[in-house]
C-alpha cells in the first residue's frame, strides 16, 4: 500500500529531526537521508510537522477529487468538526457554499457519523460489558496498535470510524454518490485507501484551502442555522466521553491524548494496570484540533477548543442508527519484518560505537533514540548508521584533528577573539620553548608572541601567509601565517619553523662571502706581480736597447 507520507531527498538535511520526535521510530537513514519506514510508521504526522526542510509532504488528492467531480455523480463532502477551528469561525453553511461553487453537490458535518459512532461505544458497554474498551476513531491510535501492540487488539473498539460511518450513511442515503473527507489528519488518507468502498478520497484543510485561492473562493462570514450537536466536541481531548452518557455502572471513563502517553497507557494495560476501563485515545496532542496540518500552520490550543465549545450543543444530531453489524470494522494484526538482534550483537555494535563499557553509554538521545542500546537495535535493522551518534562523532573528529594537529611539524595555535591562547600543538611549544598546554591555555597571546599581527589581521580580516618572523626570545626563525575564521571568531596561527634553514643559508653565505674576498685578495695579489713583472721587463728591454745601439755605433765607426 503506498504511504501517503513522502519525502523530499534534496531537501533533507541529515538532522535527525524527525526520528527524535517520531514516536515509534519508523524512519530509517541511508545516504545521509531519511526515509519513512511505511510497516512501522502510524503516520501521526509529527515528521512533517518539524522537518525544518520541509522535506516531508503530504500525497495531495486534489486531483482525484477533482476528476470524481467531473465523473458526474453527486460528490458530497464530510467535513471534519476540526474545520470550525481551522477556518476561524467560518460555519458549516459557508463552508457548504464554497464546497458547491468547487463542485461539490453537497458537504455535510463528519459529526453526523461521530453521533453513530459514540452510540456504538455505549452499546458494547452496556451489552457486551467488555472489560477495556479503546476508541477506534483515532486511525493513527489503531495503526500503533495494529503495528507495535498487537496484543491489546482484543481491547480496540471493532467500530468505524465517524468518517467512515458518516461517508456510509451518505452512500446509502443518496445511490451512487461519492464521499470526499476533509479534515487536518494525514492518517486518514491511509484509512481510506485500507478500507475501501467508503471514502473514495481524502483532501486535508490546506489541499482545499490552496484550491479554493486557486479557484479564487473566499469563504463568507454568515449566520449558521444548522442545529447544534454535542457530537461536534469530538475533535478535542475528552471530546469523545463528553457526547457519551458515561454512566454504565462500575467503568471508568478516561481521555489520553499524544503518542507518547497513548504508549504509557497501552504499556500500563498489558501489565493488568487498568480494569472495566473506556479510554479515548487520541495521537494528538488536544486531539483532532491539533492534528499535523492544523499544528503546522494553526497551532491555537485555546482559542481553538473555545470556537470547537461554541459551536457544539448539548443534544446529538437526529440521524438513524444503522444495525451494528454494519458499524463492525476489522482491524488485523500488521506484522513488521524487522527481527531483533540477540545481547551479542547489540554488544559488538555497542562496541563499534566506541562504547565499550556501560558509562560510555550516554543515552543522550541526540541520534533521536531514547538509548545507546535501542540506537543499535536501529542499526542491526539497517534503521540507522553509526554516524548518527552525536558523542561517537565528536570523540572520532576530536581523535583525528588531534592526530593531525599534533603530529603535524607546523606548530599550530588558536586564539579566541580576546586573544587568548585555546589551543596549542607540541610544535608550537617546541618553537617557543614551553613545557606544556597548559603554562599558555587561557592566556593573552602577548605573554609569548608580539600580538600586533593577530591584532592587524583581526581589525582588517586580511589573513597574513608566509610571512618570516625572527623571534628573537627563542632565536627562533619562522615562517608563519595567521588566519582569521569570522564564523568561529578565531584566528589561527601556524608557524614552520626555518630557523635551521635560516643557519644554513647564513653558513652558505658566510662561505660565499669568504670566497669572494679571497678571490679578490688573489686578483688584487696577481696585478701586483704582472705589473712588477711588467716594470721589470720594461727596465730590461731599456738596458738591452741601449747596448745595442752602442754595439751597433761601434760597428759603424770601424
Amino acid at each position: 500500500m503506498a504511504s501517503c507520507l513522502k519525502l523530499k531527498k534534496s531537501n533533507c538535511k541529515n538532522c535527525y529531526k524527525c526520528i527524535r520526535n517520531c514516536p515509534v521510530k519508523s524512519i530509517r537513514f541511508s545516504g545521509n537521508q531519511a526515509h519513512i519506514v511505511d510497516e512501522e510508521c502510524i503516520l501521526c504526522g509529527q515528521c512533517f510537522v518539524v522537518c525544518p526542510q520541509n522535506a516531508k509532504e503530504i500525497v495531495n488528492d486534489t486531483e482525484k477529487v477533482r476528476v470524481l467531480i467531473q465523473s458526474g455523480a453527486p460528490v458530497i463532502a464530510s467535513v471534519a468538526p476540526s474545520f470550525i477551528a481551522n477556518y476561524n469561525g467560518i460555519g458549516i453553511e459557508s463552508l457548504r457554499d464554497a464546497l458547491r461553487k468547487l463542485g461539490f453537490a453537497d458537504a455535510e458535518e463528519t459529526a453526523l457519523g461521530a453521533t453513530i459512532v459514540k452510540r456504538e461505544y455505549e452499546r458494547l458497554l452496556h451489552e457486551e460489558h467488555r472489560e477495556i474498551l479503546i476508541s477506534s476513531c483515532c486511525h493513527s491510535i489503531n495503526l500503533l496498535i495494529q503495528k507495535h501492540f498487537p496484543e491489546m487488539l482484543g481491547y480496540l473498539a471493532n467500530v468505524l470510524s465517524p468518517m467512515q460511518a458518516h461517508c456510509q450513511q451518505i452512500k446509502e442515503r443518496i445511490p451512487g454518490a461519492k464521499t470526499v473527507f476533509i479534515g487536518p489528519c494525514v492518517a486518514k488518507k491511509d484509512e481510506a485507501e485500507r478500507y475501501a468502498g467508503l471514502v473514495d478520497a481524502v483532501l486535508t484543510f490546506e489541499e482545499l484551502t490552496e484550491w479554493m485561492q486557486e479557484e479564487g473562493i473566499t469563504l463568507e462570514q454568515k449566520r449558521d442555522d444548522t442545529p447544534e450537536s454535542r457530537a461536534r466536541f469530538f475533535p478535542t481531548t475528552g471530546g469523545i466521553l463528553k457526547t457519551m452518557a458515561c454512566n454504565e455502572p462500575g467503568y471508568t471513563y478516561v481521555a489520553i491524548d499524544g503518542v507518547e502517553n497513548c504508549i504509557a497507557a497501552l504499556r500500563d494495560i498489558a501489565q493488568g494496570g487498568m480494569q472495566h476501563c473506556f479510554i479515548e485515545m487520541s495521537a494528538c496532542v488536544g486531539s483532532c484540533i491539533g492534528g499535523p496540518i492544523m499544528e503546522k500552520y494553526h497551532r491555537s490550543p485555546v482559542r481553538d477548543y473555545i470556537k470547537v465549545s461554541d459551536y457544539a450543543g448539548e443534544k446529538d444530531f437526529a440521524i438513524g442508527q444503522p444495525e451494528a453489524k454494519k458499524l463492525t470494522k476489522q482491524m488485523d494484526y500488521l506484522e513488521k519484518q524487522h527481527a531483533m538482534p540477540s545481547e551479542e550483537e547489540i554488544i559488538r555494535i555497542l562496541r563499534q560505537m566506541g562504547k565499550t563499557k556501560r558509562e560510555d553509554e550516554l543515552n543522550c538521545g541526540s541520534c533521536g533514540y531514547e538509548s545507546c542500546r535501542d540506537k543499535a537495535v536501529a542499526i542491526y535493522q539497517g534503521k540507522a548508521d553509526y554516524s548518527m551518534c552525536l558523542p561517537f562523532l565528536m570523540k572520532r573528529a576530536e581523535s583525528f584533528s588531534d592526530t593531525i594537529v599534533n603530529n603535524t611539524p607546523n606548530g599550530l595555535m588558536v586564539l579566541n577573539e580576546d586573544l587568548e591562547v585555546q589551543q596549542i600543538n607540541a610544535a608550537a611549544l617546541k618553537i617557543m620553548n614551553l613545557r606544556m598546554a597548559s603554562d599558555v591555555l587561557g592566556s593573552p597571546v602577548v605573554r609569548v608572541l608580539d600580538p600586533k599581527v593577530f591584532i592587524d589581521v583581526k581589525r582588517t580580516g586580511h589573513s597574513v601567509r608566509n610571512q618570516r618572523v625572527y623571534l628573537a626570545e627563542y632565536e627562533r626563525y619562522v615562517e608563519q601565517s595567521v588566519i582569521y575564521d569570522k564564523e568561529y571568531r578565531v584566528l589561527i596561527c601556524i608557524m614552520r619553523d626555518m630557523t635551521e634553514e635560516e643557519v644554513q643559508r647564513e653558513k652558505k653565505e658566510n662561505i660565499s662571502r669568504q670566497t669572494i674576498e679571497i678571490a679578490d685578495s688573489v686578483v688584487d695579489k696577481q696585478m701586483r706581480v704582472v705589473q712588477e713583472i711588467a716594470s721589470l721587463l720594461g727596465e730590461t728591454v731599456a738596458e738591452t736597447k741601449t747596448a745595442l745601439s752602442h754595439l751597433k755605433e761601434s760597428i759603424r765607426d770601424e
